[in-house]
């Protein structure tokens, strides 16, 4: 499929590595040029050489701590009007709630959701007066089926559900879609960080954890970042313009319910 997004540019964030890399590389396959952003300078710029030599995109790569002002100024001064925005910051630590001080909670709440907000709200505007724009948060199935340990996720990007909620109802008139790309287990450092967490609670290897939750998964295994750049890519098409304000878990089965 044709999704239509040659010569369109994008920003993506947490893009060094994991879900945000396969989304950068997947719009990259589509023709679309980037300005990614993370926050490691020598791991960002291994990404975008190898998004330029596998697609020959251009790749502008972006070191800077995007839940900060002068981090999001530095992302929009590279690229001030794009057609589409893929946020992405990683999730605050697991744990137990009962250890989280205030601190803990602004952190997660500014990294997971005041972050994301302010990105939109500089770019949505051109994305409308231009009349088309994509713009995609990849948050976390949590946000569907809450994980005891991710508390402070949990919470955080299930305020950004409830904000894009709203707003997505606004834009979509003018072909300006929003939508959340909610992962489940994927092969990422994330993962792994999960599944040492659960195995030192458990006081089990975490070989062994990671053995249990992929027979736990109607899939028998996680999920491969490629497939969830794919999608990534198709929710930013021309294809995707009557979809919008939608919640889509990637999640190989996992969530038992039908709604």
């Amino acid at each position: 499929m044709n999704l239509n997004l040659n010569g369109r540019k994008a920003i993506v964030c947490g893009a060094s590595k994991g879900l945000g890399f396969a989304s950068a590389m997947a719009l990259a396959e589509e023709g679309v040029d980037l300005v990614i952003n993370a926050r490691n300078a020598e791991a960002l710029e291994e990404a975008a050489a190898a998004i330029r030599a596998q697609t020959g995109v251009k790749v502008q790569a972006v070191a800077a701590d995007i839940t900060t002002e002068a981090g999001r100024d530095q992302v929009l001064a590279a690229c001030p009007d794009p057609d589409i925005l893929v946020t992405n910051a990683g999730g605050p630590p697991p744990g137990d709630f009962r250890n989280w001080d205030q601190e803990a909670w602004y952190a997660a709440v500014d990294a997971n959701m005041l972050t994301p907000i302010f990105l939109i709200k500089a770019v949505v505007d051109g994305m409308l007066e231009r009349g088309f724009g994509r713009i995609v948060n990849i948050t976390s199935s949590a946000v569907k089926a809450p994980i005891s340990i991710l508390g402070l996720s949990n919470g955080a990007r299930s305020g950004l559900t409830g904000f894009v909620a709203g707003l997505a109802r606004e834009t979509v008139a003018k072909n300006v879609t929003i939508n959340n790309l909610l992962p489940g287990s994927f092969e990422t450092d994330r993962l792994k960080s999960t599944v040492e967490s659960y195995a030192k609670k458990l006081g089990v290897s975490a070989d062994q954890v990671r053995e249990q939750q992929m027979q736990a998964s109607p899939a028998k295994r996680f999920g491969d970042p490629a497939e969830f750049g794919a999608m990534c890519a198709f929710l930013c098409s021309s294809q995707a313009g009557f979809m919008t304000g939608q919640n889509v878990l990637l999640d190989g089965g996992a969530y038992p319910g039908t709604f």
